[in-house]
């Protein structure tokens, strides 16, 4: 009788110890299930990030290639697509100068890290005694003159290119109201106009929101056409300012600034007041038109009939 009940005791304790072991080991899997899966979560998650970036890329990519001239898309991370001469050669200058600082950044990080490694203090236990160096002292100088000079020349040309008023076709003067902008064609019997920005209940398909106007400013392609910029006397300080045709110029009470623009081709160009100057700051939008000779003479004919008033009428109105 007592070996009997040994027998069930140690039978019990098998049992016990077999269950224990199998739900350890049930145990042991789950938990390395579990930190699987958290590791298959934060894998999943970051190739999900990944392909979202580089899908948001293809996306900018392509609205880039889709969207047309003159105007921002979204994503945009460079410059707008040059729509004058000017504008082209601004950005010519921007990558040249762009990879001339990378250069010369790489160069220093690297040299850097060169001296950080080979000139600690763990690999030169007697410090080098040596106070200049004159080749070096002199290439320091030189190189970096070199370089500025390299950047200086395109720049000056460009900046000669941007005040050069030699050669105007034809003048509009523009006037920075509170909160519009007023166009005159002080060659084409003065006539005269304001562009007020739509509302989003005035949009019609294909007119970017904030950036679209009632009158269009009309301007014919190919031709230099000179802009007067100034402010309304008892105003503020605007900027007129149309990336795509590389053009931004202060508009300031009591003083009349100038500069020009030509245009390549036909098609809508936007740009807006780039200067604060108040609540309506950003309900300033500039919409340009361009247009062939040919439809800019036969708008000229429309526009003297459609924009005919008495000047010290307008001059009421506003």
């Amino acid at each position: 009788m007592v070996v009997n009940n040994h027998s069930l005791v140690y039978n019990l304790y098998t049992k016990i110890i077999t269950g224990f072991k199998k739900n350890y080991n049930c145990f042991l899997i789950y938990r390395h299930y579990i930190n699987l899966s958290k590791k298959n979560i934060k894998t999943m998650t970051k190739i999900n990030t990944f392909l979202t970036f580089i899908f948001s890329l293809v996306v900018s990519s392509n609205q880039a290639f889709a969207n047309p001239k003159g105007q921002p898309y979204e994503w945009q991370i460079g410059f707008q697509e040059a729509a004058s001469p000017l504008m082209q050669e601004l950005i010519n200058l921007h990558d040249l100068v762009f990879w001339i600082i990378t250069v010369i950044t790489l160069f220093v990080f690297f040299l850097m890290a060169y001296v950080c490694f080979k000139f600690s203090a763990k690999r030169n236990k007697e410090p080098s005694q040596t106070t200049h160096h004159s080749l070096l002292e002199v290439a320091w100088t030189v190189i970096p003159c070199l370089i500025l000079i390299v950047m200086a020349i395109p720049s000056f040309k460009l900046l000669y290119k941007q005040n050069d008023l030699s050669n105007i076709d034809m003048t509009i003067k523009a006037t920075g109201y509170t909160w519009l902008w007023g166009y005159e064609y002080p060659d084409h019997d003065n006539i005269t106009f304001d562009a007020v920005m739509l509302q989003d209940d005035e949009l019609e398909e294909g007119q970017p929101r904030l950036l679209s106007t009632d009158n269009h400013l009309v301007l014919p392609v190919g031709k230099n056409i000179k802009v007067q910029i100034t402010s309304d006397p008892s105003g503020v300080i605007h900027s007129w300012a149309v990336p795509a045709l590389g053009v931004k110029t202060d508009a300031v009470p009591g003083r009349l600034n100038e500069t020009y623009i030509r245009i390549d081709e036909p098609g809508m160009y936007y740009g807006q007041c780039s200067e604060l100057c108040g609540p309506g700051h950003g309900f300033m939008p500039i919409t340009i038109k361009a247009v062939s000779a040919d439809e800019f003479a036969a708008w000229v004919e429309t526009a003297k009939e459609e924009f005919a008033s008495n000047k010290e009428d307008l001059i009421v109105q506003k």
